[in-house]
This record gives C-alpha cells, structure tokens and sequence, in this order.
C-alpha cells in the first residue's frame, strides 16, 4: 500500500501558515490577578500544597446565625420544591390513567369522591 502525503503549495509554506508549535507543560498554577515575572511565580516542589497564601486575616468574625439561618431557609425551600414534585407526578400520573381510560372507549373513568359522614 502507498501512503499518501497532503499537498501543499508553496505559498501556504513559504507564508508560514502551517508551524508546528512546541508543548511546554506548565510547571506552576497562576495565582489570579498576580502579575510579575514568570520566574517570581515558579514554586518549589515542597511548598506546591501550601493553602496559606490563599488565608486571608477576617475584619469581622462569622455571623454564625446567619449561616444557620440561610441553612435553614434552603432547606424548607429544597423540601417545597420536592413536595410540589411529588404533587405534580402524581397528577401527571392520574391525568395519564383517566386519559388511557378514556380511549379504550370507557365512560366510568372519572373518579368521583363522595363525602364522609
């Protein structure tokens, strides 16, 4: 079998359309919105893990019952959102049987629910 080679012009070449470019690995992680020479920002390997540049000292301290608070103002509202899901399957799934019901050519499909003494 012969293996084919793409032609390309001359112009294309000699234009320097198509280069191959080098892949240099990234030896370190930017710090967002740090600037400076790229050799300030080259860490050592023992200090990669190192979370302390990123502790900021807190003016104020955490306003616990507020987090509390907004925890559970999350919740009621996760257990609404469930609550109003199960409401709306079940009325999906009772308008899908009265609908089945009614074109196999039924009438007696509508429930009709009587009062308790």
């Amino acid at each position: 079998m012969k293996t084919q080679r793409p032609i390309v012009s001359t112009s294309a070449s000699s234009d320097g359309e198509h280069r191959v470019l080098q892949f240099r690995p990234r030896t370190f992680a930017p710090v967002p919105g740090q600037r400076g020479n790229l050799s300030d920002r080259v860490e050592p390997a023992g200090e990669a893990n190192d979370l302390s540049r990123y502790e900021r000292d807190r003016e104020e301290p955490d306003d616990y019952r507020h987090r509390m608070l907004a925890n559970i103002a999350a919740f009621a509202f996760t257990v609404a959102l469930t609550a109003i899901g199960i409401w709306l399957a079940m009325s999906i799934q009772d308008l899908r049987r009265t609908q089945d019901c009614v074109l196999m050519g039924r009438h007696d499909c509508v429930r009709i629910s009587s009062p308790h003494r």
